[in-house]
């Protein structure tokens, strides 16, 4: 199955890791180029990106970093337009960039509801105002979103803002998928469950007891999944892999869940 991005363009956002380890959007980075994909990877941390682009490059894969903030729009068609210089197309634009933001309506502080809002879906918004216009001239391609089960279902965890904008890349979702069908445009959304990333390491320890103690969060999250434990980026990076390939040529406007049966669960 090797070479299922062959030739391929993607624009991967949020490829960095905000800590040590593989987030993920730095696994899908990797992974897609494994796959024969020309990565272009995206970050507001460029200590960040060009770490995953010295990983990629070293493992012989073809590589761009690019800083860029997908919440501004002129940095964003900036990118878009770096990335057609250097490869010429875009066939793939996946999503990954999220943060999370404590608290319930009362706890949480205005300007960061506001900034989790920016940050969680209108960077969607942004990055496919600028590369739809592309794959429609070329004919086609795929999106692919990450969202999260937390949009749906009450995982333990007051994040009111996190859980409103993951749920709200849905509908964003589908209405560009059913919009852009007939034109050769797929686009999907992977909603993970429980995640051991650097992002969850950094940000919810003191949801689940002492800050900070991250073995703590990691054994309590462990026991809510069905399967014994929380996934990992490779979980979500495969997940991407297959959505954005051919194999998924006839899938579009659907959500793939990645939460090793936790949202069976919780009904």
């Amino acid at each position: 199955m090797a070479g299922r991005l062959k030739d391929k363009v993607a624009i991967v956002t949020g490829a960095g890791s905000v800590g040590p380890g593989w987030g993920n959007g730095k696994a899908v980075a990797a992974l897609f180029a494994r796959e024969g994909a020309q990565i272009f990877a995206i970050d507001r941390n460029s200590q960040a990106v060009e770490e995953t682009r010295a990983i990629v490059a070293a493992e012989g894969g073809t590589i761009a970093a690019h800083t860029c903030d997908v919440t501004d729009s002129a940095q964003v068609r900036a990118m878009v337009e770096a990335c057609l210089d250097r490869f010429g197309r875009i066939d793939i634009l996946h999503n990954n960039v999220g943060i999370m933001g404590l608290g319930g309506p009362v706890e949480l502080d205005e300007a960061e509801w506001d900034k989790v809002l920016q940050v969680n879906l209108t960077s969607l918004y942004l990055t496919c105002r600028h590369v739809l216009p592309v794959m429609e001239r070329q004919g086609g391609g795929a999106i692919v979103n990450i969202g999260s089960i937390a949009g749906n279902r009450w995982l333990g965890v007051p994040y009111i803002v996190y859980s409103t904008t993951k749920g709200a890349i849905v509908p964003f979702t589908r209405s560009v998928a059913l919009q852009y069908a007939a034109k050769g445009i797929r686009a999907n959304t992977i909603l993970p469950g429980l995640m051991n990333t650097p992002m969850v390491r950094e940000g919810l320890t003191g949801a689940y007891g002492k800050p900070g103690d991250v073995e703590a969060m990691i054994r309590a999250r462990d026991a809510q999944c069905p399967m014994g434990r929380m996934g990992d980026a490779w979980d979500v990076a495969h997940a991407a892999l297959f959505l954005a390939s051919d194999e998924a040529r006839y899938i579009t406007g659907t959500e793939l869940v990645v939460d090793g049966g936790l949202t069976a669960k919780c009904v």
